[in-house]
């Protein structure tokens, strides 16, 4: 389980914005850049270049 202190002052790393944590998909959502960090055995991969993208609906959705 993800450390909900941690949660709390994780920011995107490109934009310096909120993310949303999002259990089921145990990814890190940032609207603004419409990116998707993956939470691997509990560690958030805060790597640009390994961040899902998402498309324009996707994001929408959040």
């Amino acid at each position: 389980m993800v450390n909900r202190k941690m949660l709390e002052i994780l920011v995107c790393p490109v934009c310096k914005g909120p993310l949303i944590y999002k259990k089921k998909q145990q990814e890190l959502i940032c609207k603004a850049d419409r990116l998707a960090y993956a939470i691997r055995d509990d560690i958030p991969v805060m790597l640009e270049e390994e961040a899902r993208h998402m498309d324009l609906d996707e994001a929408k959705k959040l």
